[in-house]
């Protein structure tokens, strides 16, 4: 398949293992616009049809399959719209050309030097290069996905029978991120201090409802430096105390749901949990699309914004259009014998780094779960969101195909610094969150 678009031409094979190249700031935007000689095309793949069972087969190779297994035997349908660019902040394209030449990875699994902000390896990624998706997976770490910080509220998990549609429960949460170091599209951008134990991000989660649940809070916060473990707690509001969580937990069912700690966000693991492996580039359909224009959203709220609605199987899957997108194929292997997951098959979107599709098998390599989050363009998303140049969440679905179950997640995310104070990052914030 002829991938019609500027990243597969031009680019000169850049990676060497723990060595820094210069690229040129063609190269660069190149690397953050795929698409600049025009959408990417894919035979009989047309704006505005319809993928079903009826035609899945003449598609097979650019979908994943686990969503193909599912369109093939009626559970999925999805429309396809046409592909767009989605322009990154101006400041993490600007910080890549001025610091990716001085990066590298380091002599351990899961070490990299000279990283100060940006997309560390903006390059091609070569096959011949043994640690090409070792690079990727930190271009992910350090990727755009809700900016230097975010809120998501509203935040509606669904647990579902996947045979039935019935819904079991349902919770509703606070989320909040925070970037305190490589900071670069909100103020301050410098880094956030003061920070004694150089954390690099925070996550913030509070639970709103049900009532057995409520004020129940988890924190996890990430250091710069990814060959150390997490620290991670969480407040339960009917015992009222803080425990620290064993980082075996992070593979538990979270709150009986069909997601684990570690998939949030897409992965919330480190680079050095899991062996990875770049397999191939390809152009792909992931749910990537634009929100504002997508009409089939409800209810509306007081910004203009909707709510992804759930469709397909037992309302398993969301109701939004796919597009034909630019695809990294990465393998990651847990390094941990513990974890349930034998490996995940994650699908980057090349432009943002982003995880829109992953496909998660057990230990004896039989198809275990499905990940599909939904992404927008956040200059098409909330009015808020407008100049934050990221690819923004607006829904997720995991299945679980062998317990034929699934957990929806609807939800609005802004990307604004006051509504993520660093003061609620903190141990002594989940003590008086009461």
């Amino acid at each position: 398949m002829k991938l019609k678009t500027l990243f597969t031409i031009g680019l000169p094979m850049i990676f060497a293992a723990g060595q820094a190249i210069a690229l040129t700031d063609a190269e660069i935007d190149a690397s953050f616009n795929p698409y600049q000689a025009g959408p990417t095309t894919s035979p009989g793949i047309t704006p505005g049809m319809k993928i079903d069972k009826s035609n899945a087969q003449k598609f097979r190779d650019i979908i994943d399959p686990a969503t193909y297994a599912l369109i093939e035997q009626g559970k999925l349908e999805f429309p396809v719209e046409e592909t767009h660019s989605i322009a990154l902040h101006p400041n993490y394209i600007a910080a890549t050309k001025k610091h990716s030449s001085q990066v590298k990875l380091g002599s351990a699994t899961g070490t990299i030097e000279g990283y100060v902000a940006g997309r560390p390896f903006p390059g091609k990624p070569d096959k011949s290069d043994p640690r090409a998706g070792e690079k990727l997976a930190f271009n992910y770490k350090y990727a755009q996905i809700v900016g230097d910080s975010g809120r998501i509220y509203p935040f509606i998990w669904q647990y579902k029978d996947a045979r039935s549609g019935k819904v079991e429960r349902q919770l509703e949460f606070d989320f909040n991120f925070l970037s305190f170091k490589h900071r670069t599209t909100q103020l301050p951008t410098a880094d956030i201090e003061p920070n004694p134990s150089k954390f690099y991000r925070g996550i913030y989660l509070k639970v709103l409802s049900p009532q057995d649940l409520k004020n129940t809070q988890l924190l996890i916060q990430r250091f710069d430096d990814d060959t150390k473990l997490d620290d991670s707690y969480l407040y339960l509001g009917f015992q009222r105390r803080v425990r620290r969580l064993a980082t075996g937990q992070t593979t538990d069912s979270f709150l009986g749901s069909d997601l684990m700690i570690e998939d949030f966000e897409g992965y919330n693991g480190r680079v050095p949990d899991m062996d990875w492996k770049y397999v191939e580039t390809k152009v792909m359909l992931l749910p990537v699309y634009r929100h504002s224009e997508w009409k089939k959203t409800e209810p509306r709220d007081q910004m203009g914004y909707g709510q992804v609605q759930f469709d397909g199987q037992a309302q398993c899957f969301q109701n939004i259009p796919w597009s034909l997108r630019v695809v990294h194929v990465i393998e990651g292997v847990p390094v941990e014998s513990r974890n349930p997951i034998g490996k995940r098959i994650l699908y980057m979107d090349a432009q943002t780094s982003i995880f829109p599709i992953i496909n998660m098998y057990d230990r004896k390599g039989a198809l275990w779960k499905r990940w599909a989050i939904g992404f927008s363009d956040s200059a098409y998303h909330a009015p808020a969101n407008q100049a934050a140049g990221i690819a923004i969440y607006t829904s997720a679905s995991m299945l679980d195909v062998q317990a034929q179950h699934c957990t929806t997640l609807q939800l609005r995310m802004i990307s604004d610094p006051a509504l993520s104070p660093p003061s609620i990052f903190s141990v002594q914030n989940l003590r008086g969150g009461d």
